[in-house]
């Protein structure tokens, strides 16, 4: 399978469906568009339920929980017949999660969890995320050989699952590499903008000859970080290691052109398994198990970073 068919398949694939959905009314409450990631996972939820047909009610909350809240009670006052979230911290949701429930109202969690009894929602349909970070840090230990390295983390938007269990996966895979030392870790809210200014910080903070390498929650905090390396005089990729997830775009360009050096692929695709899970639960109360989980892929560059730039590129992200 070629590059161009595997993307296809990975990101935009559609199941079967398991029922008409024509008369299907969901509600979507998406965090907002802090990245490319995040774009990308609101244009193909948006085609998924256009493809099958569903009335999507979209709400974008602007990285503010209040706003989901709201948006969720709206939802929930309108009588949709499902909810999709993806939460934009993980605690303080089992009021309105209660109130969907009460409503006969399902609700399905898209690439995050949140901190709330399971029997609150339907499932949740993510990554590993503490793989992820396991993953970019196991990479940084192979790339690195033993030798001395002091790494600086951006993380991402404080108290979300994806900051908290990306920066565990990855502390997994430095224990007992003592060689390998997070000396600054500040969070950079998953912004481009924000990671910019933190990594100016940290090369103020630290002398950009003292950072050995730069583990990033996300693409555009390391995307953001490169311009700040580079206005610093110094080489992303050569001079400062960088390693990050969700595989956007823009990071598939950074390593092609050698100033970045990995990424792991997080699926923009969450929308195909929750909808294809819903409509089975709508038809015949078909439940589906708490967890589905997507695939993640580690790219570096030994892979055709150009030409998988110009392919997510026309798949919307």
């Amino acid at each position: 399978m070629n590059i161009k068919s595997t993307l296809l398949a990975s990101v935009l694939a559609l199941a079967p469906l398991a029922a008409p959905a024509a008369d299907l009314t969901i509600g979507f409450s998406q965090i907002g568009s802090e990245s490319g990631w995040r774009a990308a996972e609101t244009t193909v939820t948006k085609l998924e339920a256009e493809k099958r047909g569903i009335n999507l009610k979209f709400a974008d909350a602007q990285q503010k929980q209040e706003n989901q809240i709201k948006a969720l009670r709206s939802f929930i006052a309108q009588g949709v017949d499902a909810i999709l979230i993806a939460p934009v911290v993980a605690t303080g949701w089992d009021e309105v999660l209660e109130e969907a429930k009460e409503a006969k109202i399902p609700v399905v969690l898209l690439d995050r969890t949140v901190d709330a009894p399971d029997d609150l929602y339907l499932t949740a349909v993510t990554s590993d995320l503490v793989h992820e970070g396991t993953v970019a840090g196991q990479w940084l230990v192979d790339e690195v050989a033993g030798a001395d390295c002091r790494v600086v983390e951006l993380q991402g938007t404080t108290g979300s699952s994806p900051a908290i269990d990306r920066k565990n996966g990855f502390e997994k895979a430095l224990a007992g590499n003592a060689n390998l030392e997070i000396v600054r870790s500040q969070t950079g809210d998953f912004t481009r903008s924000q990671g910019k200014v933190v990594m100016e910080a940290f090369l103020k903070a630290e002398g950009g000859e003292n950072i050995c390498a730069l583990y990033a929650h996300n693409d555009d905090m390391a995307v953001g970080a490169i311009q700040a390396i580079k206005e610093a005089g110094l080489k992303p990729g050569v001079d400062i290691k960088i390693v990050a997830i969700d595989a956007v775009p823009d990071a598939h360009l950074a390593i092609a052109n050698g100033e970045m050096n990995a990424t792991i692929e997080l699926t923009p695709n969450m929308a195909g398994p929750a909808l294809d899970a819903l409509e089975a639960f709508l038809a015949d109360g078909t439940m589906p198990p708490k967890w589905i989980q997507t695939e993640s892929k580690l790219f570096t560059a030994a892979d055709d970073n150009q030409s998988i730039y110009e392919m997510k590129k026309g798949l919307g992200y």
